[in-house]
């Protein structure tokens, strides 16, 4: 075992110490409102996005019906994801152990500092100067291409939006199509000017037919995976039984780079160990249908430590914590740590439609990166103190996960959290946080509708007082209501309150002849 980890404390009570400021975690990013505010007047940005989440949506719905068991296998899925993270130090270790034995070598990395120290390392002492890539949400998250790049060491995304992604110097926007915000004619106008310099450049005339542009793609990356040591990847699922590594994919760039370099080096978050192999039985079903909409990924690569003469003969595998035991601790926010990085809740989130995904200010957008990112980073920032209102709670993306994550129920918990402060774990220490800026007028609010419902009879005074006064409604709120009232108008308050129509009411049926249990004494009628 090489590096730190800070392994499991989490799962342990700790002391509360002094209340401490929320570290700024991102703080380049703007806001979520001010970035989505910019988004949703390019036109352009939201045609590409309304056109590739209905159809992906749709095409969903109909891969998902073809099981009669969705429901089961949905449960299933929760299931074992919970036991693997109530167990998870459990896993990990005898993981490490499966992988040493097949003759892996496993680092534990507690932050993304460590990570790619451990990364760049490793590709240094290979002597190779550049690396190929599967694509890998964990990398981004750590910004291991910067460290390498910073390390004099060039990384090649070999997936197609990724590639697209890179050449563009843009960032990605979705889980599943990380360049779902580019269109054809965009896509080829990057490739037209980029490739030349990174490598064998698009053909002349090229057009924006998707298999033009899917073959310049091919004929750039495959001198590329020819002559590439080493590699870098993530992988979807490791399996703790037998060490397994497991990585879905749709294009065989991910085989290409998993079979044919001497090096393969492998960095996966802790949360995606599943106990045994057969556990994978569920989640091949499930992931699919639910991101590409597929009975199966046309590429599922398994690879097991080395083998002499078959693939790479090193493997470095690269266990990465970075804010995981701390998402761990929270018993609302750790079925987060569940998800499979379907983007089914992408597809259907109206806010996400809209916004796109540069908006969240993370590797991951849409509703899981509502919050998973807070939990990851903190809410120190601007971006990560409004993410977890960065959602209307419809539920949708509830309905569609394949693993039940409860998003609009940790959304609100997250909320409380930025508004209120309290205790989190922070690098497996148990602190409190101060409640994040903006937000003193709500925390009023709060307060005093907490001192209302706690004395009956101010809250009858109260109710009471509304009814009298509903003809003098306002059409919108002043001061911090406004933004409020901008989008919606304020509820006409009712003729009565509704204590008073029940007490009147009963009263009514009480000298009919019914008792107050609600039993009758005279007719039904």
């Amino acid at each position: 075992m090489t590096g730190t980890f800070i392994g499991m404390p989490a799962l342990r009570a700790f002391p509360a110490t002094p209340a401490v400021p929320a570290t700024p975690a991102v703080p380049s990013f703007p806001a979520f409102p001010d970035a989505a505010r910019e988004a949703v007047r390019d036109e352009v940005l939201r045609a590409n996005l309304r056109h590739a989440t209905h159809t992906i949506r749709d095409k969903r719905v109909r891969a998902v019906a073809e099981l009669a068991d969705w429901d089961r296998l949905r449960a299933a899925g929760k299931a074992i994801k919970d036991h693997t993270l109530r167990h998870l130090d459990h896993y990990l270790i005898r993981l490490e152990e499966s992988v040493t034995a097949a003759g892996g070598t496993v680092h534990w990395a507690a932050d993304a500092a460590e990570a790619n120290r451990i990364v760049t390392g490793l590709v240094r002492a290979t002597g190779e100067r550049e690396v190929v890539k599967v694509k890998s949400m964990a990398t981004q998250e750590i910004g291991l291409n910067e460290a390498l790049e910073a390390a004099g060491i060039a990384a090649y995304e070999t997936d197609l939006a990724e590639l697209i992604v890179q050449l563009g110097r843009d960032r990605p926007s979705h889980i599943l199509v990380p360049a779902i915000h580019r269109n054809r004619a965009e896509i080829r106008e990057v490739f037209a000017r980029e490739m030349g310099r990174w490598g064998r450049p698009a053909p002349d005339g090229l057009g924006d037919d998707p298999r033009e542009l899917a073959e310049a793609a091919r004929r750039h990356l495959r001198e590329k995976f020819l002559r590439a040591k080493v590699a870098v990847s993530g992988a979807n699922f490791m399996v703790a039984e037998t060490g397994t590594l497991v990585v879905l994919e749709s294009e065989g760039n991910g085989r290409m780079c998993l079979t044919l370099p001497e090096t393969l080096i492998s960095v996966v978050g802790i949360e995606k160990v599943l106990p045994t192999f057969r556990d994978l039985e569920v989640f091949l079903q499930t992931l699919p249908r639910s991101s590409t909409a597929e009975r199966m990924n046309p590429y599922t690569t398994m690879w097991t430590g080395t083998t002499d003469g078959d693939g790479p003969s090193a493997f470095h595998l690269v266990l990465l914590d970075n804010g995981r035991t701390d998402a761990l601790a929270d018993e609302t926010g750790r079925q987060a740590l569940r998800c499979i990085r379907c983007s089914a809740c992408l597809n259907v989130c109206p806010v996400y439609e809209r916004a796109g995904g540069h908006a969240y200010g993370s590797v991951y957008p849409g509703p899981i990166g509502a919050v998973l990112s807070p939990q990851l980073r903190g809410t120190g920032s601007a971006i990560d103190a409004s993410l977890p209102y960065a959602s209307t709670l419809c539920g949708a993306c509830y309905e569609v996960c394949p693993v039940a994550i409860d998003i609009p129920e940790i959304l609100v918990h997250l909320r409380e959290r930025v508004v209120q402060g309290g205790p989190v774990t922070r690098e497996g220490i148990r602190v409190r946080i101060r409640p994040a800026h903006g937000h003193t007028a709500e925390r009023a609010a709060m307060r005093a509708a907490r001192l209302l419902l706690d004395r009956p009879g101010a809250l009858r005074a109260g109710e009471r007082l509304l009814a009298r006064a509903r003809r003098i409604r306002p059409r919108r709120l002043p001061g911090a209501g406004r933004a409020w009232t901008d989008s919606r108008e304020l509820p006409r308050p009712p003729a009565e309150p509704f204590r008073d129509w029940w007490a009147r009411e009963r009263g009514a049926r009480d000298r009919k002849g019914h008792n107050r249990n609600g039993d009758d004494r005279g007719s039904r009628a």
